[in-house]
């Protein structure tokens, strides 16, 4: 010590071989609280190496945290200029909290999602332009693969489009039974089952099914050929990925959607009429006279229009997710799981929307 002044000498050789440098702890030479500067003295010194650098650099780095003077001027010249080039990161301030205001999330908000809807509505703009040639057979699509799409999402999922329908309606009929047998109205039950599963429950719990399901794997599988790099070969051999891989996908799911919510609505209505009349005692004659009264063709049609949509929509954010997939394997578990819930939030939302809008227009 030179008053205040800390002086290191260094002598000998500082080599990771020896393991001198490692042996030195930074924080103790610095612990006395008396210190206001660091020198060094490296007139006996030998052989050096990176071990020695490592231990300046952590001198250097205690004594801005304490706010000690680092003098460089007695080590060699060579270890000077090496130690310039180790980045040195600025003394922590005190900074006064700030206060994010809404404009500022706002800004922050937006590139972030716009980034996510870009790819969307790229994709989206490329299925309207690529429509009208694939309605005329240019598309560069096999018509095996849109068969097989067409398959496993028509023919493979009637099982649980079945299951999930017969107990919705069966539920619906149960509370809406209970409740109207209160008012002493439960001969209206059947007016229930018929709007809610027409207009609501048959489309929307079957796009559900659909997005678990059927997005899930559209997903899993692009995402998996962007790992093993199968698009990349794809578009080196000019093929359009969009026509080989989306587009059968696409068209399949939005062909399968009507008639699967016609089999589904069916089927709940199915179950929602075993429910009545077991439990409300509902005479079968009763419940098909007021079954007809209640739904009209506009509710028809209103589901019909929400099966396309709502399967249009499923099938190309699951395309979307798995083009836009990373190449390592977790990426398509990630994939799989980001379509499925896209794909439900997306579906209540159109249909949030869709109602909307149909109660404007009087429907």
């Amino acid at each position: 010590m030179q008053g205040n002044d800390l002086l290191l000498a260094l002598s000998g050789d500082w080599t990771a071989r020896l393991g001198v440098a490692r042996a030195c702890e930074p924080e103790a030479l610095l612990e006395r609280s008396a210190v206001r500067g660091i020198s060094f003295d490296s007139r006996e010194l030998k052989r050096w190496d990176s071990s020695l650098l490592i231990l300046l650099s952590s001198l250097r780095e205690a004594s801005r945290r304490r706010d000690i003077q680092f003098d460089e001027a007695g080590l060699p010249l060579a270890a000077r200029r090496l130690l310039s080039l180790l980045p040195s990161p600025p003394r922590a301030s005190v900074a006064a909290p700030s206060h994010t205001g809404m404009l500022d999330l706002l800004a922050e908000w937006v590139p972030g999602r716009w980034s996510q809807w870009a790819p969307f509505t790229r994709l989206l703009g490329e299925m309207v332009l690529r429509a009208v040639p694939a309605l005329r057979g240019k598309a560069r699509a096999r018509a095996g693969d849109f068969l097989t799409f067409v398959q496993r999402a028509g023919v493979a999922a009637l099982p649980t489009v079945a299951l999930v329908n017969v107990l919705v309606g069966a539920i619906v009929a149960f509370v809406g039974g209970l409740e109207l047998r209160r008012l002493g109205a439960e001969v209206y039950v059947a007016n229930l089952i018929g709007v809610a599963q027409v207009r609501e429950m048959a489309p929307l719990m079957t796009a559900i099914v659909m997005a678990g399901r059927t997005g899930s794997s559209y997903a899993a599988e692009i995402a998996a050929m962007q790992g093993s790099e199968e698009i990349d070969a794809l578009r080196a051999l000019g093929i359009p990925v969009f026509d080989y891989l989306i587009l059968p996908r696409v068209a399949a799911l939005t062909l399968m959607m009507p008639l699967l919510y016609i089999y589904g609505g069916a089927l709940g209505i199915l179950g929602g009429y075993a429910v009545s009349v077991d439990l409300s005692n509902l005479a079968s004659g009763a419940f098909t006279v007021h079954l007809q009264t209640a739904v009209g063709r506009s509710d028809i049609l209103l589901g019909l229009a929400k099966s396309v949509v709502f399967g249009s929509w499923i099938a190309i954010t699951s395309s979307r997710i798995g083009i836009g997939a990373g190449r390592s394997v977790t990426e398509v578990g990630h994939a799989a799981t980001t379509a499925a819930v896209s794909g439900v939030v997306g579906v209540i939302a159109l249909d949030a929307l869709f109602d909307v809008c149909a109660n404007a227009l009087g429907i």
